[in-house]
């Protein structure tokens, strides 16, 4: 029972990961993301300089798009799978988002704050006269 742990699982693998693939396949995953990555940019702007799709819904599709970027990023080129190898990576990564996250809405809320509490600048050129 134990033996059957440590075969690899095929349906399991992202594309590129070295374990598993030729040099050949490697390339080839890495071709099919950046084609894939190329397309999704490509119909990002399609979609926000044309009349062709109903106006209201144009930041919902750019933000599918991009979710939909972000996972080709993910599995083509870091090469996040769901495998038990891949548990320091995905830790890392959300580690990085919750940096990024709390660096970005801190500023945010910092500079709100900021805004709300200073006085209009004809008042600050009361104060210095």
């Amino acid at each position: 029972m134990s033996d059957m742990t440590h075969e690899p699982v095929e349906h399991d693998l992202a594309p590129g990961e070295e374990e598993q693939h030729s040099v050949g396949a490697r390339i080839v995953g890495y071709v099919v993301g950046l084609a894939l990555a190329l397309l999704l940019t490509a119909t990002s702007f399609f979609i926000a300089g044309t009349n062709l799709v109903w106006q209201p819904s144009i930041p919902v599709a750019l933000i599918v798009l991009a979710i939909a970027q972000m996972g080709v990023h993910l599995v083509f080129f870091l090469h996040i799978t769901t495998g038990p190898d891949n548990t320091n990576n995905v830790l890392a990564l959300a580690f990085g988002l919750l940096v990024v996250f709390l660096v970005v809405g801190g500023t945010v809320w910092i500079m709100s704050h900021l805004n709300q509490n200073m006085p209009a600048m004809d008042q600050i050129m009361q104060m210095r006269s």
